[in-house]
């Protein structure tokens, strides 16, 4: 493995915040002193929950934006995925994806690009960098979903390149249109950046305040996250349930 294990919890603990999730509150002794004991060797890691998981004496330690498995002594940490072999299902991002839900209906959406497909009734929210070629592969996958009303929070993360794109997108007459023109077509954005540019600062906090860490970070309207650019029949699947 490439990454060192102190490099990993540093980076999980630089991203991790606070989403208002606290501990189970059926944590045991076991639980409370796992707790204890990896918080005195991990640093600056904030660790928000730990639980059992399926596998007999392996622990769940979620640090927010990423989730690590201790035995119960927490003498021995693993870093990686834990799958369910008999149905390939990844168990860390399923997790991942239900600890870190939001209120989908308290996201500014004044604040975002709406695009609307057909009757625009199922929705999703999308942070996304104007440079960021998954988020590009993503508004192509979107070309092939059809009913639903997409919400692009400008997240200008990559380079000032991108933080001057959000700012022309924005100040656009035809926000939607210049957005789905330069993803899609590579047809730059040549609005002057002269309008009032807030939402994207607006965006970029909000972003970090429900841990978004990379570019593009899917909301489906039930407050669960998708990882990355999803293929269309994953999303179209994650669609259907959430609706």
């Amino acid at each position: 493995m490439k990454t060192t294990f102190r490099f990993a919890l540093a980076t999980a603990a630089a991203f991790a915040v606070t989403l208002g999730i606290g501990c189970s509150a059926q944590a045991d002794q076991t639980t409370d002193k796992l707790k204890a004991t990896l918080e005195s060797r991990m640093g600056e890691a904030t660790i928000k929950s730990i639980e059992k998981t399926p596998v007999p004496g392996l622990y769940e330690v979620n640090l927010g934006s990423q989730i690590v498995y201790s035995d119960a002594t927490g003498n021995y940490v693993l870093i990686g995925d834990l799958v369910d072999t008999r149905s390939s299902r990844n168990i860390t991002e399923a997790r991942l994806s239900e600890t870190n839900k939001i209120d989908f209906t308290k996201l500014p959406f004044e604040n975002a690009v709406k695009v609307v497909k057909g009757n625009g009734s199922r929705k999703i929210a999308v942070f996304s960098d104007p440079n960021c070629p998954y988020c590009k592969q993503l508004e192509s996958t979107l070309k092939s979903i059809d009913n639903v009303t997409v919400y692009t929070f400008l997240y200008p993360v990559l380079s000032p390149d991108s933080t001057a794109k959000s700012k022309s997108i924005w100040c656009s007459k035809d926000r939607g249109t210049t957005w789905e023109g330069w993803m899609l077509d590579h047809k730059a954005p040549t609005t002057a950046a002269n309008c009032d540019t807030t939402a994207i600062d607006k965006n970029l906090k909000l972003g970090r305040s429900v841990n978004v860490t990379g570019t593009p970070t899917v909301f489906l309207a039930d407050g669960r996250r998708l990882p990355g650019a999803v293929p269309a029949d994953r999303l179209e699947k994650e669609l259907s349930a959430a609706h």
